[in-house]
């Protein structure tokens, strides 16, 4: 495992890491995983939880078993977020722990105002010693502000507040490769996430839980493009929290491909929704990787999507590979009659373009 210094870390506690066999709120596991973060809190590092288990929690309350239909499962989620962190109130208070509830949603990360306040929110906790205690608004979420698992959320969670490193607790030992005779095998590091990577996540496998590998690879995406390792460790076995941030084999270790950005930055990479494409040529590609110019229209080849002045877009090669995102300063009909052409403006300044 990389030796770093981890000071500020995010733990995601998946729903199999939270629920019994008979689908009722693991408090026994529940109540180590506090123990271990109140030992990293007393170690002077600054620890985040984002948790799974409210739905469960209120379904189990309510006796709805597994909620079907989406009005069962807002119910159920309002309902099991007050007993969750009453749980987890009563398990960090032994160790003379405050925690604090922050309920977000996409549209909280992607306004920059509140993504601003956000960040200043989780500042002041951590300041204090508080631990705060995340997940998605999932009795008001709807598709168009929902992130979707808190896989991704804790990703977002992470990139938000510049951390260190982002743990993901779930029901394996970690993230299988498969070699070149088709044996499955535990990785101990991952620098790339490339096709390989993506087809050994194959399909969401855990029941409980909204994601799989597959949401788990996409939030390693996030976080390796913000500068933040990640890594993927059984929920259910001791001290591995604390084996990853000293270094020590547990898991899987997702490394950073760049340093960590600034707060502008990430929020640019993974605040806002995309919601166009532009396809660029080599010349292009070589000034924005190399030079760290600005995005002319005469070196975008094509453009997809309907987007305004001000939309997040998305900057790829003409093999599709994403080599950056920014904000676009002209909207998509004007933009489509100024595609190669000199002289006429520029598409994304280079203040409000990162590279990934």
């Amino acid at each position: 495992m990389a030796k770093k210094a981890f000071n500020i870390i995010v733990i995601k506690v998946g729903s199999s890491s939270l629920t019994n066999p008979q689908g009722n709120l693991d408090l026994t596991n529940l109540k180590r995983i506090a123990l271990e973060i109140s030992d990293l809190v007393k170690n002077k590092k600054k620890v985040i939880l984002v948790t799974s288990g409210s739905i469960v929690c209120g379904a189990e309350r309510l006796g709805l078993g597994k909620p079907k239909t989406i009005p069962q499962k807002q119910a159920a989620a309002a309902v099991g977020q007050a007993r969750l962190m009453r749980q987890y109130e009563k398990a960090f208070e032994k160790y003379d722990l405050t925690v604090a509830q922050v309920l977000l949603t996409r549209d909280a990360i992607a306004n920059r105002e509140r993504y601003l306040n956000a960040r200043h929110c989780f500042d002041t906790l951590l300041e204090e010693n508080v631990i705060p205690i995340v997940n998605e608004n999932d009795a008001v979420a709807i598709d168009e502000i929902k992130i979707g698992d808190n896989d991704n959320l804790a990703a977002l969670t992470a990139s938000l507040i510049g951390a260190d490193l982002l743990v993901l607790l779930t029901d394996v030992d970690g993230f299988y490769m498969k070699n070149e005779e088709g044996v499955s095998f535990l990785a101990d590091e991952i620098t790339e996430i490339d096709q390989n990577v993506e087809d050994a996540a194959g399909h969401p496998s855990t029941q409980l839980g909204t994601g799989g590998m597959i949401t788990k690879i996409q939030a390693a995406r996030v976080c390796s493009n913000a500068g933040t390792y990640m890594a993927i460790v059984n929920g259910r076995k001791e001290g591995l929290i604390k084996q990853v941030i000293k270094g020590e084999p547990a898991g899987t270790l997702f490394i950073p491909k760049t340093s960590k950005m600034d707060s502008r930055k990430r929020w640019l990479a993974h605040g806002l929704q995309v919601e166009g494409k532009l396809v660029i040529d080599p010349g292009a590609e070589s000034a924005l990787l190399k030079q760290n110019t600005s995005l002319l229209p005469v070196g975008i080849l094509s453009s997809s999507g309907e987007f305004s002045r001000g939309a997040l877009v998305s900057i790829v090669d003409e093999s599709s590979r994403e080599i950056a995102r920014g904000l676009i300063d002209i909207p998509s009909e004007e933009l489509a009659t100024m595609i190669g052409k000199k002289g006429v403006g520029i598409a994304i300044h280079r203040d409000n373009l990162v590279l990934l």
